[in-house]
């Protein structure tokens, strides 16, 4: 390997072909396991509608949901299990055993008969392939980024590992073609229910999961050509091999301070503004602004095509800068434009809807006693309380609302700018009739962003400047994100760094950025205020600038095979 002498004398090699293979078949799973995340989570309503249909429809959606954050919950443990067996055992036998167990979850999960043909067996065995996913996912990614890593020369490990961060996008692109290509084609009926496959099994959905396989089978013989990295070589060889990795990363205090470091004070920080930039402007889009399907994917897979090769020249500058700073200045830039930006997506999607936001005055006035917290992020709750129920149905229906109090003893009233609106059991109707006559737009509202077709976008000056907003909200997830990798790795030893990495990383992106869609969503319904939700990612990019600025210094273009602090 290069050392960081090849930085001082400014001789810095091109990419070699093993180089590239290493890349090549690291990206590839780190694509595949993307694409299965995203995958589940755009179409977790109608999984739930065949897996769970012994229950009520909300009974039923949130089963689904948790079927799909038990994925991101379980992430942290997969990193434990995994990380130390690539420290153990080697970098590339692991992650074989990790794409192997994530790939046939994948896969089998279209081949689940639903819960009509087998009973409860079915949304029992969705949760546990759900789980073995997201354990394969937490050794997965470590992996992948310390091959790369490893493989790289000094000066270069950023713009290397880099590549690898253009994955989670690509998968985020792959799956949205496939579902939005196969709904066109196939039409919304035959997707959901009557595309008839083979021993009985029918739904257009399943495909995506079953033509998995092919990107399964391609990743493993790639792996399978490639050499074991030349640091675990070497010290496989030199018998410097720790014994107990999990207690050398987590029980030794010098080793713990970092993790805490790293996850604090930068990966923290990364994750929300990754998740804000590419899950939550789309739920924003989607259910908030109500703009239909076809073009809120649209919307979002132009900016991603457009931000992605950002990745790569935030990566590059972070072997000139230092990880450090470009992760940070990420954070903070992100958390000061978020609620401009926002704004912007409401003014340019439903303009109507902004107009309304300041003319149209929903309160609630309820005995405070009677109303309690509405904050149900993982969405398990119920909610029985009037006043719970009535402004928990406000914030489904995107209708944001002034809560007051009332007296004591009273029951709840609803007004829409001073007219009463009964509280009863059509109070959804009848909210929504009342909102929408005095301002607020309709389902399907003339006004609401709409596109034709994929490349229909850039004739209308509107999609133009949402694209631009969301392809900065982008080059944000870039600025943080294309850097990550590197500065881990460059912050433990040979010894330990698979195990040590992957846990910081991911219990900041499976936990506080993959719980981000839906905590945000819970401040929504708390406060009644569509743009409250924000100050989840502003609030922890800003205590991760903090942290970072104060306490965290860059490992350096030092030798990785050493680096100790």
């Amino acid at each position: 390997m290069a050392t960081a002498d090849a930085i001082t004398s400014g001789q810095v090699r091109g990419m070699t072909g093993e180089e590239k293979r290493v890349i090549l078949a690291s990206s590839l799973g780190t694509i595949f396991e993307w694409y299965d995340f995203y995958l589940y989570g755009s179409l977790a309503a109608m999984i739930g509608a065949k897996f769970f249909s012994a229950f009520d429809p909300n009974t039923r959606s949130i089963f689904a949901l948790l079927a799909f954050a038990a994925g991101f919950l379980v992430r942290p443990f997969g990193a434990l299990v995994f990380g130390r067996l690539g420290d153990l055992i080697g970098r590339k036998s692991t992650f074989l055993i990790t794409i192997l167990i994530m790939g046939l979850s994948t896969f089998l999960v279209g081949l689940l008969p639903d819960y009509a043909t087998i009973g409860w067996i079915a949304p029992v065995t969705l949760i546990a392939l759900r789980m073995l996913q997201g354990l394969a996912l937490g050794g997965e990614y470590g992996g992948a980024a310390v091959y790369v890593a490893e493989h790289a020369p000094a000066g270069r490990r950023g713009f290397y590992t880099s590549w690898i961060q253009t994955t989670a996008t690509l998968g985020l692109l792959l799956s949205l073609f496939v579902i939005v290509g196969l709904r066109l084609w196939m039409g919304e009926k035959a997707f959901a229910d009557d595309f008839p496959l083979f021993f009985g099994l029918k739904g257009g959905w399943r495909i995506p999961f079953l033509g998995s396989i092919f990107l399964l089978l391609i990743s493993v013989w790639i792996r399978l050509q490639m050499n074991e990295s030349p640091a675990f070589q070497k010290m496989k060889e030199e018998g410097t091999r720790s014994k107990a990795p999990l207690k050398e990363a987590f029980g030794n205090w010098s080793n713990m301070k970092i993790v805490l470091l790293a996850l604090f004070g930068l990966v923290v920080g990364q994750a929300v503004v990754w998740y804000t930039g590419q899950f939550y402007a789309l739920f924003f889009i989607q259910n908030i602004l109500k703009a239909d399907l076809l073009t809120s994917n649209t919307l979002i897979a132009w900016s991603l095509i457009l931000g992605t090769p950002f990745f790569l020249f935030f990566g590059w500058l972070s072997d000139r800068i230092g990880r450090r700073p470009v992760i940070l200045a990420g954070c903070l830039i992100a958390a000061l434009t978020y609620f401009p930006l926002f704004k912007g997506l409401t003014s340019l999607v439903n303009p109507q809807l902004e107009i309304a936001l300041e003319k149209v005055k929903v309160n609630v006035a309820a005995d405070p006693s009677g109303c309690g917290s509405v904050f149900d992020p993982v969405g398990i709750r119920q909610f029985t309380a009037p006043c719970d129920v009535t402004r928990r149905t406000l914030a489904a229906n995107a209708i944001p609302y002034t809560l007051s109090n009332g007296p004591a003893g009273s029951g709840v009233k609803v007004s829409v700018n001073g007219q009463d609106v009964a509280v009863n059991a059509d109070f959804a109707k009848n909210i929504l009739a009342a909102a929408q006559a005095a301002g607020f737009p309709k389902p399907g509202d003339p006004n609401i962003l709409k596109v034709s077709n994929f490349f229909g976008v850039w004739s209308d000056a509107r999609a133009i400047g949402v694209i631009a907003i969301l392809t900065l909200m982008v080059i944000y997830v870039t600025a943080v994100y294309g850097p990550i990798a590197a500065a881990l790795v460059e912050f433990f030893p040979t010894r330990i760094r698979y195990t040590a990495m992957s846990l910081p990383y991911h219990i900041g992106n499976g936990w506080f950025g993959g719980l981000l869609p839906a905590t945000s969503f819970a401040m929504v319904a708390s406060t009644g205020d569509i743009y409250y939700g924000l100050w989840y990612p502003i609030g922890f990019a800003l205590m991760t600038f903090v942290i970072g600025l104060l306490f965290v210094r860059d490992a350096g273009e030092k030798n990785i095979d050493h680096v100790r602090h």
